[in-house]
């Protein structure tokens, strides 16, 4: 069997507008803050990782699958390989991130002002609601599970 590489935890200076950190997170383990003030409205990071094709995302399996997120037609990115950081970005039913794809590319822009000291969050948008999984985002307006696809 093989084992799995332990994600990095360091944000990647060529893929974030901002200076950011991983640290413990009261959402889930491990989140990503930021160590300056953001404006609302700009370039803040992009997800990174290994391509793949959507019959290759098809085959990962929990845990393989955590760290997988969408760009555009039938890509996927495996951000276990080669990560910016955001993959340690946690969802939120009221996040301060708005995600956008650009030309292949997944970028993450401030929704609003975010502080020093404040977590990024974005929401995973899950497409299918077949299994709920508890959300502990915290918000005010939290719709109380996150919508995850069965494989």
């Amino acid at each position: 069997m093989r084992t799995l590489r332990a994600p990095k935890r360091r944000i990647d200076p060529k893929f974030a507008r901002f200076r950011l950190e991983i640290a413990r997170s009261a959402k889930h383990r491990y989140g990503v803050f930021a160590l300056e003030d953001i404006p609302g409205g700009h370039q803040v990071i992009e997800y990174k990782g290994k391509r793949l094709s959507i019959k290759q995302a098809l085959k990962l399996r929990p845990p393989e699958d955590s760290y997988l997120a969408w760009i555009s037609g039938g890509e996927y990115v495996d951000a276990r390989w080669g990560g910016s950081g955001a993959e340690f970005m946690n969802h939120s039913c009221q996040p301060n991130l708005m995600q956008r794809h650009v030309r292949g590319h997944l970028l993450f822009f401030s929704r609003r002002e975010i502080r020093a000291g404040e977590e990024l969050t974005w929401n995973y948008h899950y497409p299918i609601k077949l299994q709920r999984i508890p959300c502990t985002c915290g918000a005010r307006r939290c719709r109380g599970t996150l919508r995850y696809v069965l494989s």
